[in-house]
């Protein structure tokens, strides 16, 4: 059995959210999609919720992460090389995002992370194949 993941992520204005992640390339899964959340699709086993926070809010007791101040996660997307990672890195703060860390150089792996409008830190690798094996 392949797991599939569901990460969830309040936000402060959904529509912005999708604009700003379609602005990425990324999808979204109209079955799961509407005003109350948005289903982005990573891929066929991997997708992030984005909940609006009143909404978010219904699934837990404990209080929203104020990104501001604090990282409530890491979020890792891999890239297919040096080049997308930039390129995403990039647009992203083109999108209305902001550089989160430098890009780091570790020769076999290449990453850039940047903050989503809401302020989620989003990193982007690149992984030499070899490295993985």
């Amino acid at each position: 059995m392949t797991r599939e993941i569901y990460v969830n992520l309040p936000v402060r204005d959904l529509k912005k959210s999708v604009e700003f992640f379609r602005g990425l390339g990324f999808e979204f899964q109209p079955k799961f999609t509407n005003d109350q959340a948005a289903c982005m699709i990573v891929n066929p086993s991997a997708y992030v919720m984005l909940l609006p926070e009143p909404f978010f809010q219904t699934f837990t007791k404990r209080g929203i992460c104020d990104t501001d101040s604090s990282t409530e996660a890491l979020l890792a997307v891999s890239c297919v090389s040096r080049a997308e990672v930039g390129e995403m890195g990039r647009k992203a703060v083109e999108l209305g995002g902001s550089r989160a860390m430098d890009p780091v150089d570790h020769g076999f792996m290449y990453g850039w992370s940047f903050l989503d409008p809401d302020g989620h830190q989003w990193e982007l690798i690149f992984m030499e194949k070899s490295a993985e094996e």
